[in-house]
């Protein structure tokens, strides 16, 4: 089993930074897949950037250029630098795990809220 547990999130102006971690116990990081998705009231979830186990990584238009995924294996421990924020940004942000070769995200974190003002 995968526990997964975000960290980072808050409020902050629009053009700011912020930095989420997600801690990952139970099993080896660098056996999954990684990806940090969002969602916004009212809205359904989105996928916003992901990572595979082999160092791939792929985002959403919306944050291409701003947004960064990266993972520290040796700490466990998957990473999303988020630049330049936006009011439209402003969600629940969740980290999930997912096995090699698999599709879905089998694991999920509890989210971290991330609020950006105008």
């Amino acid at each position: 089993q995968v526990q997964l547990v975000e960290s980072g999130g808050g409020l902050v102006q629009g053009g700011g930074s912020l930095r989420l971690s997600c801690a990952v116990s139970g099993r080896t990081l660098s056996d999954y897949g990684m990806g940090w998705f969002r969602q916004a009231p009212g809205k359904e979830r989105e996928a916003v950037a992901l990572s595979s186990s082999g160092g791939r990584t792929s985002y959403a238009d919306s944050v291409k250029g701003r947004f960064t995924i990266s993972r520290d294996n040796a700490k466990n421990t998957v990473y999303l630098q988020m630049n330049s924020l936006k009011p439209e940004d402003t969600a629940r942000y969740f980290c999930a795990a997912r096995g090699v070769g698999q599709g879905r995200f089998d694991f999920w974190g509890q989210g971290t809220q991330v609020t950006v003002s105008s």
